[in-house]
């Protein structure tokens, strides 16, 4: 059974920081890709950026050059440095990862962005 538990969520103010972490149950080297989405309020959920086993990743415009995704194989997870941070950041954040067809969810993290 796959299992995502995502960390690092909270407050902060608008210019800030926060590093979101995912951990993955089994080696992240097994998943086909693995990547963070966002839901604000009201909103539908959007992706945030994705890895790939191979490496590509891609990022939605909105947070380009602002956040970053890596793996961390040491600790089976997949951080999200974010930077800059907007009130237009604000959502709950999911980890998701695909396997085998199937995408798998964590429970989210809030991240609220205040200005």
């Amino acid at each position: 059974q796959v299992q995502l538990v995502e960390s690092g969520g909270g407050l902060v103010q608008a210019g800030g920081s926060l590093r979101l972490s995912c951990a993955a149950s089994g080696s992240i080297y097994s998943y086909d890709r693995m990547g963070w989405y966002r839901q604000a309020p009201g909103k539908q959920r959007e992706l945030v950026a994705h890895v790939v086993r191979g490496g590509y990743v891609n990022y939605a415009d909105s947070v380009k050059g602002r956040f970053t995704i890596s793996r961390d194989y040491n600790t089976n997870s997949i951080l999200l440095q974010m930077t800059i941070l907007k009130p237009e950041d604000t959502a709950i954040y999911y980890c998701t990862a695909h396997l085998n067809g199937v995408d798998y969810w964590g429970q989210g993290t809030q991240v609220t962005v205040s200005s």
